[in-house]
């Protein structure tokens, strides 16, 4: 795994050890980035399940100001430490060990708004949906941010959430990949394009 392009590139980061934790390859990665757009004017991102930071850090080095990280294994919080030293992301980065939904709350309290959210959880968890309700409800988004859940390609998640359009779905594999734009009401579009692989 490496960062693929910004202000780190070409820094190789470490998985977590063992075998529990499937990290986001680097084809998938690329795919994903070119979908939501190559680079950032700043704002901020969250890595809820973010494993081993990958996709945190590719979102800093392309021009997000700062992320957070969460995740509720030790050792994956270990990693994440040890990548975000490898990316020299500074104070850029915030790293916590805990669970998505008590991290949620304690981040709508602090009134974090993000930008980017990545939602690439363990396979067999299929809720990401209720995730997006709940940093709906918390106002924990910037207008137009975006949403990238990272999921089994078996699963299906809705074209359409509450405040949420899905903009593209794409399948690498067992692996699928589906993009979320938030909107407030009265600023709805809609439209998806479909990418498989």
């Amino acid at each position: 795994m490496r960062v693929i392009a910004g202000e780190a590139k070409g820094r190789t980061l470490k998985a977590v050890p063992g075998m529990n934790t499937r990290p986001t390859t680097d084809k998938v990665k690329e795919a994903i980035f070119s979908m939501i757009g190559p680079y950032f004017d700043g704002g901020m991102a969250l890595d809820l399940f973010a494993g081993t930071g990958g996709l945190g850090i590719e979102a800093w080095s392309r021009g997000i100001e700062r992320t957070v990280f969460i995740d509720r294994e030790k050792i994956s919080v270990d990693t994440i430490r040890l990548n975000v030293e490898t990316a020299k992301m500074g104070s850029a980065a915030e790293i916590y060990r805990n669970d998505a939904e008590r991290a949620l709350k304690a981040l709508a309290k602090r009134e974090q708004r993000f930008r980017l959210v990545f939602l690439d959880p363990p396979y067999k968890m299929v809720t990401m949906d209720s995730l997006m309700a709940q940093l709906a409800a918390n106002e924990m988004l910037e207008q137009d941010a975006i949403i990238v859940v990272e999921h089994d390609a078996a699963h299906a998640y809705p074209e359409q959430l509450e405040q949420f359009d899905r903009i593209k779905h794409a399948k690498y594999g067992d692996t699928a990949v589906s993009i979320y734009h938030y909107y407030n009401a009265g600023s709805h579009d809609g439209g998806e394009s479909d990418v498989n692989e």
